[in-house]
């Protein structure tokens, strides 16, 4: 594939992430914006391909996509008062929003323009990084990685029991 059309995709993805993550954040629906933070997490997922971090890729859609994005999904689409079709969220704040978003972008665009070495070289990774990720993570710093899950377990235990609706009030 030449270098024009790598670009030209790149962007695409770059302009699909930053369409996507602004219409989460701009739209009333919740519904939607659940689902447009979905093409976000692509785009990221994406852009982590075009910068050959494969790990960090792989990662983006098996964690973000496949299991936080799932498991808001079924949230709000469970949430009781989101079923009520007239339910909006609002969209309060935009000055102060707006003003945040445009110094971090002057500060992004600054320190962009204001590094002379930017450019990528051209090089590319030799070999993958999964598999001594992998086999840390398995060896090394198994107990670390069990005890994440165990206490990621106990959140999702705790929050599904503050969430449960009981029509007669009791808990």
């Amino acid at each position: 594939m030449s270098t024009q059309t790598t670009t030209v995709i790149f962007y695409l993805f770059a302009a699909l992430t930053v369409c996507s993550a602004a219409f989460v954040v701009l739209t009333r629906n919740v519904i939607y914006s659940a689902f447009s933070l979905l093409f976000t997490f692509f785009g990221v997922a994406a852009l982590y391909v075009f910068l050959s971090a494969d790990f960090l890729a792989v990662t983006q859609v098996v964690v973000y996509v496949g299991g936080i994005l799932v498991l808001l999904l079924f949230g709000v689409m469970f949430t009781n008062s989101i079923m009520n079709p007239g339910q909006k969220t609002e969209v309060s704040n935009t000055l102060a929003g707006s003003l945040l978003f445009l110094g971090v972008t002057g500060g992004v665009l600054y320190s962009f323009f204001a590094s002379p070495g930017w450019m990528s070289t051209g090089k590319t990774l030799q070999g993958s990084i999964v598999g001594p990720v992998g086999f840390e993570t398995m060896s090394r710093y198994v107990l670390p990685f069990e005890m994440v899950s165990i206490l990621l377990l106990a959140a999702l235990i705790g929050a599904a029991f503050l969430a449960r609706f009981d029509k007669k009030g009791n808990s």
